[in-house]
């Protein structure tokens, strides 16, 4: 059912139960449901059992009464209502009602399931966020399928969508990241006794120590170029150089996933401009901190945290969290009145302690700002067994890595493998990553199987004609002959496509994309399977043709939105 249906249904069921609610104060809400089994029609309501209980009254026969007021006879929705169990009502709708999703689709095109609600407002959504310390590891792959997709959610909604990238480019891990560069310019490797204990061990440092030996020459996104000093006592050399170096490593990384930011943001600038002394200068003149044993503290139990956290301890360093609030105090002053973030489930203890900064400082930051879409760690399987350590980063299995492995050499079909997988459960699930069912031809691959209900459709309307001019006037045919039960499943996903965005969006949830598609997906193979599109009878083929490209269309959308092809052949 379209929206557009559903809201005129909606308004029939408050006609119809108005003069049962004459002298009570009930306001209740309508809800309408597809069945789950198609016998039952194509609308449930409950509206009957939800109101007989403070009406004092008989749930089946409160249920007669509405449908006795639906007005059957002139409606152009509802052929047909019945009362079932209790007191649910279920609807049939008529035919022309339901076919008219594919004149719709068919119109629409690329734009069908989108809308108009952002209507330009801003919204930031911060998500992967790596340190510069070493290349994408499966949780910032995780991260970026999330990220990319829910923005493409909010951007379905007309909103202004900024993606951004927060580089955490100060403090312990990128002193670590030096040291441990430098130790092997010096000519020191992991094992040996005068290693430091606290460097990394990934292949990728000596690589950066050799190229910064040799005076060569890196960028990275929105910042200049960097030429090595080639001296291996210039620490802070090798800081820039090797920082800049693992950037440009994280560009590459995110091209070969499909993923582009429109804005980087460095935590060295938060100091450099002056933020983070900004936010404690406003905090101390707010009355919300206090000195205690040398170190300054947040008075975060006024909001709700279970203890005061120490903002600058007493030497002088600030804790982790300051600089988060003073980047999002400066989110909030560029405009971005919605701001969400995707960070691993490590991150969960920080949010009450940033977003009680963001109180205290006093300058308007609504209580809940900034959104959190927190995820559970990836587990990667290969051959049968989990793989822990890629030889290349020395600790952990990175994006890379599973785009070659999920696409045996195609990059293409490795990052749709990658992109679908990591957003085909809710974020807040752990997750198994299986590059064999990446592999796979066959239903147990999700990838595949949606895939390849698009090739099927392809294949069909090429059978018809190669000619996408001629398949564009299928827009004009008569749909009536679309009356098979599989047609009608059919018709009815299609119809709901818009609403699964809205629910995903709602959730900040793009799994449920994911889901819809696999579901459109088993409906399309279902329907191929029991019924023959090209059949003798024209007004019946050229009606089921309207409808596979009806079908082709939505899956073309869902999947664009994910950032996964949808290829004519597999």
């Amino acid at each position: 059912m379209l929206a557009q249906q559903k809201k005129e249904l909606i308004e029939v069921f408050k006609t119809a139960i108005a003069p049962l609610l004459l002298g009570s104060e009930l306001q209740p809400n309508i809800v309408l449901e597809r069945p789950r089994d198609p016998s039952h029609g194509d609308v449930a309501c409950n509206i009957a059992m939800q109101i007989a209980k403070p009406l004092k009254k008989n749930p089946r026969e409160l249920a007669q009464q509405i449908v006795a007021n639906l007005q059957i006879e002139s409606s152009k929705l509802i052929s047909a209502a019945e009362i079932a169990g209790p007191g649910f009502i279920n609807l049939r709708l008529h035919n022309a009602a339901k076919q008219s999703v594919v004149l719709q689709i068919l119109n629409e095109g690329a734009s069908y399931g989108k809308g108009n609600e952002g209507a330009g407002e801003k919204v930031i959504i911060e998500f992967v966020s790596a340190n510069p310390t070493g290349p994408l590891h499966v949780g910032h792959g995780r991260q970026a399928a999330l990220g990319d997709a829910l923005a493409a959610l909010f951007e379905a909604q007309k909103y202004n969508v900024t993606r951004e990238f927060y580089y955490n480019d100060a403090g312990v891990q990128i002193n670590n990241l030096a040291m441990s560069v430098q130790a092997r310019a010096k000519g020191l490797k992991p094992g040996d006794v005068a290693w430091p204990e606290s460097a990394y061990n990934g292949d990728y440092i000596g690589e950066i120590a050799q190229d910064f030996l040799a005076k060569k020459t890196v960028s990275a996104s929105n910042t200049a170029p960097v030429t090595a000093s080639g001296d291996s006592d210039d620490l802070a050399s090798i800081t820039h150089f090797s920082v800049t170096y693992l950037r440009n490593e994280q560009d590459i990384d995110l091209q070969a996933f499909g993923v582009k930011f429109d804005q980087y943001y460095l935590e060295s600038s938060l100091y450099g401009d002056g933020k983070v002394s900004e936010a404690v200068t406003a905090l101390q003149n707010a009355g919300k901190t206090y000195e205690q044993d040398g170190a300054l503290w947040l008075r975060t139990t006024e909001y709700g945290d279970d203890k005061d956290r120490v903002m600058k301890k007493s030497d002088g360093s600030y804790t982790y969290f300051v600089p988060d609030v003073a980047y999002h105090v400066v989110k909030w002053q560029r405009g971005f009145k919605k701001a969400i973030n995707i960070q691993g489930s490590d991150h969960h203890g920080t949010i009450a302690r940033v977003r009680a900064g963001l109180q205290a400082v006093g300058t308007g930051i609504p209580q809940g700002y900034p959104d959190y879409v927190l995820h559970k760690m990836v587990t990667v399987m290969k051959n049968g067994e989990e793989v822990k350590i890629s030889k290349r980063a020395g600790s952990y299995v990175t994006v890379r890595d599973l785009i070659e492995w999920s696409g045996a050499g195609d990059i293409t079909k490795g990052r749709d493998a990658v992109r679908f997988f990591l957003i085909s459960r809710k974020a807040d699930t752990e997750f198994v990553f299986d590059v064999d069912v990446a592999l796979a031809q066959s239903d147990e691959n999700p990838v595949y199987y949606v895939q390849y209900a698009h090739a099927r459709i392809c294949s069909v309307l090429a059978q018809y004609t190669t000619d996408e001019a001629v398949l564009a006037k299928l827009v004009h045919v008569d749909l009536t002959p679309l009356t098979a039960p599989r047609e009608a499943t059919l018709l009815a996903k299609l119809a709901e496509y818009p609403e699964a965005l809205q629910k995903a969006l709602e959730e900040l949830g793009p799994h449920q994309v994911a889901f819809y598609l696999r579901d459109l997906a088993g409906e399309l193979h279902s329907y191929y399977n029991a019924e023959r599109v090209l059949v003798d009878d024209v007004p019946t083929k050229m009606a089921r043709l309207a409808l596979m490209m009806a079908t082709r269309q939505v899956l073309r959308n869902g999947l664009a939105l994910i950032g996964v092809s949808a290829p004519s052949k597999m």
